[in-house]
């Protein structure tokens, strides 16, 4: 029932039965015409045709010339199929078309006078013209009465039978045509309502598709320059402008959300700095301030001690200092502030001048270096951080190399993947491993996994969170891995292959 109401509703059924409609109302309307004025135009026709054979007779019998008007009688009669009777003035036949017409029009005359009756269609002092019908036969005609100018009398006569036959088959004609029409009007209406129908729902997809903020779709123009297609030429221009305008306004949200969210990184920044310096700070402030007052109070009178304090509160600030340096420069990446200046660099050249500024540290914890690698390794990177990578990853083996089995060293070694394009730089040392829980949360600023460390080694805790800022901008993987006999760090670069860009 629902499909029903629907298709109800389509454009196309509509016009079909519209269509439809105006072909039943013509068809009604020439069937009453058919009925009513045809009959009467039909009358109207022979009668004046009768008036025109009229006048002609009368001619004919009143022209000087030599006519065989017998002759031309006939032809007027079967040619109108007219049944003609002329008599004289002593009622003598003069011209008969139709014996049967003579002997019916005497037997009436001298028995009923009858023929002189019936419907009056028109009369004047020349001529009259009636309608009649013969009882016995049920034929109906019209009949002319008339006399001529030489005095004869003249009749004619007309059958109407065929005529009311006529309509009659007219009109079954016209009910039959009724039903073809229909059965035809309905392919023909198909096809046509298709034509106009068909961009019209090809417009409404267009629209739907808009509304769903799709505008993929556009209208196909033809060359035709008709409404629909004006129509369809609008509808691609207010399409284009809206798809214009919502990808501003989505450039323009997503602009106001990176905004939003620069906000709320700088805020979290801001809020994390502070933390961190608060909480890193109190110590040497604390020691600061204890040998500040010292020296104010002349806890120690010597030179020497009151140089020891100087020197402590010096050595101090610079570590404060250098702690609050390093801590906004790990901020600025982390946070993404920081713009990397790539190029094309050896990195075994650097690794081998690393290993050289190592030296001091390795004489002092008595560890020996050993370094892998091919001749000439390119990457593409930031020369400055990676170097800042390194170096942590060298001086935190350094810290924490210890001889096991009879072996204390560190090694840096480099292994390539020229598939994934890709190197792979390891730092080992030998020592203890860390412990599970912790092989995450050593990224993390100024976590140690060893608590016995103190200020002393000089460490402010957040070397290998530069490690993690680092990669994590380079979108390159980094971790460490307990060995058998100690513990090894990695993290991975872009090999770069070809000439300096």
């Amino acid at each position: 029932m629902e499909k029903i109401k629907n298709a109800l509703k389509s454009v196309r059924v509509k016009l079909f039965l519209m269509l439809s409609l105006i072909i039943l109302l013509i068809i009604v309307f020439l069937i009453l015409v058919n009925n009513f004025v045809f009959g009467q135009f039909y009358l109207y026709s022979k009668k004046q045709s009768l008036k025109t054979v009229y006048e002609n007779i009368n001619n004919y019998y009143n022209s000087p010339t030599n006519i065989d008007i017998d002759a031309e009688l006939e032809k007027i009669a079967i040619r109108n199929n007219f049944d003609i009777l002329i008599k004289d003035d002593q009622n003598i036949n003069v011209f008969t078309s139709n014996k049967d017409f003579f002997s019916t029009l005497g037997q009436m005359t001298e028995m009923t006078n009858s023929i002189f009756s019936g419907q009056m269609l028109e009369e004047n002092e020349n001529y009259n013209i009636k309608k009649m019908k013969d009882t016995k036969t049920g034929i109906s005609y019209i009949l002319l009465s008339a006399k001529l100018d030489n005095g004869y009398l003249l009749y004619i006569r007309i059958p109407v039978t065929s005529i009311e036959e006529s309509v009659k088959i007219s009109n079954n004609f016209l009910y039959l045509m009724a039903g073809f029409t229909i059965l035809i009007s309905a392919v023909i209406v198909s096809f046509v309502t298709r034509k106009f129908t068909d961009p019209i729902l090809e417009l409404n997809k267009i629209a739907k598709n808009m509304a769903n903020l799709d505008f993929s779709h556009k209208y196909r123009i033809t060359d035709t320059d008709d409404e629909i297609n004006n129509l369809g030429k609008s509808i691609n221009l207010m399409s284009d402008k809206l798809e214009r305008t919502i990808k501003q306004l989505r450039n323009t949200n997503i602009e106001l959300e990176k905004d939003i969210e620069e906000k709320s990184k700088i805020d979290e920044m801001r809020k994390s700095f502070i933390s961190d310096v608060s909480h890193e700070l109190k110590t040497p402030i604390a020691l600061i301030q204890g040998y500040s007052e010292g020296l104010l109070e002349n806890v120690n009178t010597d030179d020497e001690s009151r140089k020891f304090y100087a020197e402590v509160i010096l050595d101090e600030t610079n570590k404060m200092d250098k702690l609050v340096k390093q801590l906004l420069e790990l901020m600025k990446l982390e946070y993404g502030k920081r713009e990397f200046n790539d190029r094309k660099f050896n990195l075994v050249e650097l690794e081998q001048k690393l290993v050289v500024k190592s030296q001091v540290m390795l004489q002092e914890n008595n560890a020996r270096i050993e370094m892998e690698s091919p001749e000439e390794i390119n990457v593409m990177a930031d020369d400055f951080y990676i170097e800042q990578v390194i170096t942590n990853y060298l001086t935190n083996a350094i810290k924490h190399v210890k001889e096991v089995n009879g072996e204390k060293y560190i090694k840096l070694y480099n292994e390539v993947d020229v598939e994934k394009n890709k190197v792979r730089i390891k730092v080992f040392n030998t020592g203890d491993n860390i412990k599970e829980e912790d092989l995450n949360r050593i990224w993390n600023r100024f976590y140690k996994a060893d608590e016995s460390r103190n200020r002393a080694d000089g460490g402010t805790g957040i070397g290998l969170s530069f490690v993690k800022a680092i990669m994590n901008n380079y979108k390159n993987d980094y971790g460490v891995v307990n060995k058998e006999n100690g513990v090894e760090f990695y993290f991975d670069l872009d090999l770069k292959i070809g000439e300096e860009q």
